[in-house]
């Protein structure tokens, strides 16, 4: 897609995630009292409610968990169709990420997922997923 609307500036919560995923990595925020990870991530688990965060390396490979197909366009950004996906992490099924598929592809609850990291100008990159056998 191209011409896309330049994020927010990334804030003290969330510029790890994205500092990580211009080096080409994925991290998700995780509670080293309960291991549990989360999302959107904080200072405090919201699981056992420590205030014992960190930041994990991920795998880069989850399950769809759900998605949704936009058929009518709504900025001239974002050329429809395009399907956003929600996928879990293999690691902490507990967080799950959002990415974006152009078109209308066949898709199915579970199925493995990949991630791949999307230059979107300005030194901005944004994890994106895709079906792990769509991955080469």
């Amino acid at each position: 897609m191209t011409n896309r609307i330049r994020p927010i500036d990334f804030d003290r919560d969330t510029g790890p995630f994205f500092a990580a995923a211009k080096d080409h990595r994925l991290v998700y925020r995780a509670c080293t009292a309960c291991g549990r990870g989360t999302h959107l991530p904080t200072d405090y688990c919201s699981f056992c409610g420590a205030a014992a965060m960190e930041w994990r390396d991920a795998v880069g490979r989850g399950s769809l968990f759900t998605w949704t197909t936009v058929v009518h366009q709504v900025h001239p950004a974002y050329p429809a169709p395009y399907t956003l996906v929600v996928v879990a992490l293999e690691e902490a099924p507990e967080v799950r990420l959002v990415g974006a598929l152009p078109g209308q592809p066949m898709l199915s609850a579970g199925q493995p997922m990949t991630v791949w990291f999307e230059d979107i100008g300005e030194g901005q990159v944004l994890p994106q997923w895709r079906p792990a056998d769509k991955a080469s």
